[in-house]
């Protein structure tokens, strides 16, 4: 009977510390809807590695020897060694983003730009706050709200906080609901949040949204060379959806193929949420490091959308530029059903739109130039 309880026996206070963790993630995932397709398996998985000798990842057995788990192997070869469940995600990502708000309002880039400044300012806390120049870029990245970005960023950094960077990524951005109306709040009055918003895009033809990836890949394989596996992934993704002669191929990337991407990178994530490796102080000090730097993210979009506005006759609703994150499509969502509650029938959703998908080009490029100027001082 003895060989029975050797797995109860073996758990320790670290690995029940991780169980509640994992039935926090599914909780959230069922209960909240809080990016469901993510963090169920991320829950899921964080109770799987944490099973004393557990037979998905690489241990020692008694009486068997050495054995290879499924989700360690996973780890290792689409993440560790070519982070290719972030990038191929992309593809999926970027066939489901329209990006006829921002090219019929270019303005929104600078928003997108705007709302990167948590990334800096939480590379600095952490940077006094003991870590490594390596491990505080990748955790200043969480401010971006885009997980393959933040994977991209600590596995290329060589970072030893992947697992505890990737949780606070993809749980802040599950978040977004509840996080962006705090930071909104925070230095906006109620009149700026009820200022009113006409929609009148302008028309953008075919060849410019066909044009549009190609122009950006260049241009990004130049500037930031770095992040451009995630800008060309996006890109390619995005071409297929306008090009128009692929449309099954765009449906199934933006269906299947997302959904699946999805399912086993929020499993294979997991494995660096060991108890051995997660439960530790540093862990919590980068939860609240990547929580300040997605506050700051979004307050900077803010407040450059209130700078912009002493100098324009239109006033623009401050609250658009916190769309500027890369969160697609929720911090868009977000925005506009502030912007109904505090004015009902203010309708500012595609300006949030345009805001919010070049944001999503903003944090790839910036995680690019994140990784260049750091690597100059390793």
């Amino acid at each position: 009977m003895d060989f029975l309880l050797e797995g109860i026996l073996a758990i320790t206070p670290q690995q029940l510390v991780m169980y509640v963790v994992g039935i926090l993630l599914i909780w959230l995932a069922v209960k909240k809807e809080y990016e469901p397709a993510l963090l169920l398996p991320m829950g899921f998985g964080a109770i799987l590695v944490n099973l004393p000798l557990s037979g998905v990842i690489d241990q020692v057995m008694p009486g068997i020897g050495e054995t290879h788990g499924v989700i360690e192997w996973l780890f290792q070869t689409t993440i560790e060694a070519s982070e290719a469940l972030p990038i191929l995600l992309f593809i999926g990502i970027g066939a489901m983003i329209d990006f006829g708000p921002l090219l019929s309002q270019p303005v929104m880039f600078l928003f997108g730009a705007a709302a990167q400044f948590g990334i800096f300012f939480a590379i600095c806390v952490a940077t006094l706050m003991g870590f490594d120049l390596k491990d505080a870029a990748s955790i200043g990245i969480i401010g971006a709200a885009d997980g393959p970005t933040s994977i991209l960023v600590s596995q290329i950094m060589r970072s030893d906080y992947v697992g505890a960077i990737a949780v606070a990524a993809y749980s802040y951005m599950a978040l977004v609901p509840i996080i962006q109306p705090f930071a909104i709040r925070l230095v906006t009055t109620k009149k700026e949040r009820q200022i009113h918003m006409t929609y009148s895009p302008k028309a953008v033809s075919r060849s410019t949204k066909i044009a549009f990836p190609i122009i950006v890949t260049i241009i990004v394989g130049l500037i930031s060379p770095a992040s451009v596996a995630l800008v060309g992934f996006l890109m390619f993704g995005n071409l297929i959806r306008e090009c128009g002669v692929l449309q099954s191929l765009s449906d199934t990337a933006q269906n299947e193929l997302a959904n699946l991407i999805t399912l086993l990178l929020g499993i294979t994530i997991s494995f660096s949420m060991r108890a051995d490796a997660f439960v530790r102080v540093d862990t919590l000090m980068i939860m609240g490091i990547g929580l300040v730097a997605f506050i700051f993210d979004s307050i900077g979009g803010v407040l450059f959308a209130k700078f912009i506005n002493l100098f324009i006759k239109n006033k623009i609703n401050p609250m658009i530029g916190a769309a500027g994150i890369s969160a697609f499509p929720m911090s868009a969502r977000v925005v506009q059903k502030m912007a109904s509650e505090e004015e009902k029938g203010n309708i500012i959703l595609m300006h949030a739109v345009g805001a919010n998908v070049s944001g999503q080009i903003a944090s790839v490029i910036a995680g690019g130039l994140v990784i260049k100027l750091v690597s100059q001082y390793l």
